[in-house]
């Protein structure tokens, strides 16, 4: 099952652990079934602390749970947890084990009193590069409190789980059997939402902070190397993030980053926050910034009504998905339009899709889906593709692809629980047309997240930050740098490079206005 390589460094892994775990197993004679029970036996050989034993009495098969004897705590895996979730399977086996879980004191305090029984259930595709995160937070719920069960279900493995719930976009989460949450989600969001307390206290303990030097607001490349730069100035460096990482936790494959030949989203975002917590920086997650004011400081203001202060502040909000803005696509939202090829693409296997954009985005999620699905149609607005010549090329060869220029997206169409399909218009002829399918995927650029910022800063017609080559706003004092601002070219090696000035723009003022 696992090659020497891996066997190899997970039992490195292993010899960390300080408890028995049990491996409770539930299979059948299955593909998956004997997938999983050769992961387990592996895994079992690779250290003494480690206990095979037979569930007899799972919902789910095939599925494993990990037991920790001296804790009583539970964690379920419904399928085989490899690809992407590979780690959360190896975080799970460490955490039930006794391994210190490196989380900050009063987080873990917090989970710890959580009242009440809770029983999550989080559906995936272990193609998705966004369910680890979501699975890794729960598990650590379970981890610590004995009354919180987590079970990660693989949806290609239980598929008529996934049809019953009607769930079209990973990962989704029930909590109690009810619907809690769906796409990503902090530890910090997900702690909010089951604690009813919780914003109070943040808000509380937010207020006490000292005024920072420099208050980085956003955790993507560009917040990232602007706070590394200030606090490598000796500088009282604080960032606020909603998630860290922001866009680049969902990019898949990253071949483009000077040096590197090629990683993933996932692995540069932790390399990221681990390089950031290198120096003294006070990263406060899962907060989201609402307003910017001057006074004697920069006062920023979040969603949990605390206020923070500062000397100068630098914005790398980032930047989300375009919507397509028409009628049909917020109701069906998660419902059969998905903005992730890469983790929603497995929901629609066999099925038809469409694609609405023509840029590489658009192309490369067609490649992709139609890989999986047995359709895909793209809707390009314009009269030419704008992807790359080779990926045109590409998506020209294969036999599912039909590519369609000048069709303005007019509706999207359902059934009430899901998508059905779409309506568009030739731009050419002015003609109405219909294509049926099941699911739809929007990929037509990004959107900077700025509105809180109107009225406050000077912005582009589109809403981006305007901003000099120091990357000085329209307010001194205050930068900004990434995806958020009037860069012509949105890369993240690009985005790092503006922080980094941005963040000595700021150090420069500093020192002329101190």
């Amino acid at each position: 099952m696992l090659d020497n390589n891996l066997k190899s460094a997970l039992k490195g892994y292993l010899q960390n652990l300080k408890t028995p775990v049990e491996l409770a197993l539930a299979v059948d004679q299955s593909e998956k079934g004997l997938e999983l029970k050769a992961l387990v036996d592996d895994i079992a050989s690779l250290s003494d602390l480690i206990v095979v034993t037979q569930n007899t009495t799972a919902s789910r098969v095939p599925s494993m749970q990990v037991r920790s004897q001296a804790k009583g705590t539970v964690m379920t895996f419904a399928g085989v947890p490899l690809g992407h979730e590979f780690t959360s399977l190896v975080l799970a086996l460490l955490h039930s084990g006794g391994h210190t879980i490196k989380e900050e004191a009063s987080v873990l305090e917090q989970i710890a009193a959580l009242p009440g029984s809770l029983n999550f259930e989080v559906y995936v595709s272990l193609s998705c590069q966004t369910c680890p995160e979501v699975v890794q937070a729960l598990n650590l719920l379970a981890a610590v409190n004995p009354n919180v069960t987590t079970t990660m279900v693989d949806g290609a493995v239980f598929p008529q789980e996934v049809a019953d719930r009607n769930i079209m976009a990973v990962p989704t989460v029930y909590l109690n059997g009810e619907q809690f949450s769906q796409g990503a989600i902090s530890l910090g969001n997900i702690l909010n939402k089951v604690d009813a307390s919780a914003a109070t206290r943040q808000a509380e303990a937010l207020a006490k902070k000292d005024n920072f030097d420099v208050l980085v607001v956003g955790g993507g490349p560009a917040g990232s190397a602007a706070a590394i730069y200030a606090a490598r100035k000796g500088l009282n460096t604080g960032v606020v993030a909603e998630r860290f990482g922001g866009q680049v936790a969902d990019t898949v494959g990253i071949e483009n980053f000077i040096s590197v030949k090629e990683t993933e989203g996932p692995k540069l975002v932790a390399n990221l926050e681990a390089h950031v917590r290198h120096y003294e920086v006070d990263i406060m997650h899962s907060q989201k910034a609402v307003k910017l004011s001057q006074n004697e400081l920069f006062e920023l203001e979040l969603a949990n009504g605390a206020v923070l202060k500062a000397k100068t502040v630098i914005l790398s909000t980032g930047a989300r998905w375009r919507e397509m803005n028409v009628p049909g696509e917020k109701e069906y939202r998660g419902r059969g339009v998905a903005y992730c090829p890469h983790c929603d693409g497995p929901l629609f296997k066999g099925k038809r899709v469409a694609v609405i954009g023509g840029g590489n985005s658009g192309i490369e999620a067609a490649i992709d889906l139609a890989g999986i699905v047995e359709h895909v149609t793209v809707l390009e607005f314009d009269s030419k593709l704008r992807a790359d010549a080779v990926l045109v090329k590409k998506a020209q060869s294969m036999g599912n692809i039909d590519i369609v220029l000048n069709a303005q997206s007019t509706e999207v169409l359902g059934d009430g629980s899901k998508v059905t399909g779409i309506n568009y218009t030739d731009r050419v002829t002015g003609e109405a047309k219909h294509v049926a399918l099941a699911g739809i995927f929007v990929q037509i650029g990004l959107v900077p997240n700025t509105e809180w910022l109107r009225g406050t800063l000077e912005l582009t017609n589109r809403g981006e930050i305007i901003v000099d080559s120091h990357g000085q706003t329209s307010m001194k004092g205050v930068f900004a740098a990434g995806d958020a601002t009037n860069t012509p070219f949105k890369q993240i090696i690009i985005a790092m490079g503006s922080g980094a000035t941005a963040s000595l723009g700021a150090f420069d003022y500093l020192i002329r206005n101190s």
